[in-house]
């Protein structure tokens, strides 16, 4: 993989409404008006920020633009004094017929990315056009930014998916990767 123009860092959404109360919230038409962080999730994205040193008043800020990222990212952008930028491409992984339901449908839709990452079971986003949909932003972020840092605010599986990107891996590869927590933050970039 050749050298990037930028340092890029994930950043994933605080603890969420829809974490607490166990549910997969994916369909943007709920995800970008409720669900946004709990007090919970607040605090750890503040506790995150104070441990990230790499960021600062120079750094660009790109977020989801469902609540509870933009929520995470109005944090950032308060204690740095920086913009915010909304993507859609930053979005949740869709997840089809288990929108609204139980947090325990996840490990089906990862185990179905496992067996076949370009398929949309349930209706759910395959892993393969999310991994595609999260590598076009780092394709715009190189095009248009240069000797940047770049924080991404988005969600756990794009997140991951992304890191598999980066790390040359296919999306069915997405879940061997160490998990991106609440309100945590990782370098992108290869060493």
């Amino acid at each position: 993989m050749q050298p990037f123009n930028n340092i890029y860092y994930a950043f994933r959404h605080g603890q969420s409404r829809a974490n607490t109360e166990g549910i997969i919230i994916s369909d943007p038409t709920i995800g970008t008006v409720d669900y946004g962080l709990t007090e919970v999730g607040r605090q750890q994205v503040f506790d995150s920020l104070s441990k990230a040193d790499a960021f600062d008043a120079n750094t660009l800020l790109y977020s989801s633009d469902f609540l509870r990222t933009r929520e995470t990212a109005a944090i950032i952008s308060e204690t740095l004094g920086i913009e915010t930028v909304l993507d859609e491409r930053l979005r949740e992984r869709f997840f089809g017929d288990w929108d609204g339901k139980p947090h325990a449908n996840y490990s089906k839709a990862w185990k179905n990315d496992l067996f076949d990452p370009t398929q949309e079971f349930h209706g759910a986003e395959s892993s393969s056009s999310v991994q595609k949909r999260m590598w076009s932003v780092i394709q715009s972020m190189e095009k248009l930014h240069h000797g940047k840092t770049i924080v991404l605010v988005s969600h756990g599986d794009p997140l991951m998916l992304l890191q598999t990107a980066f790390n040359n891996l296919g999306p069915e590869r997405h879940r061997s990767l160490p998990y991106i927590e609440t309100a945590a933050w990782r370098k992108l970039n290869p060493l």
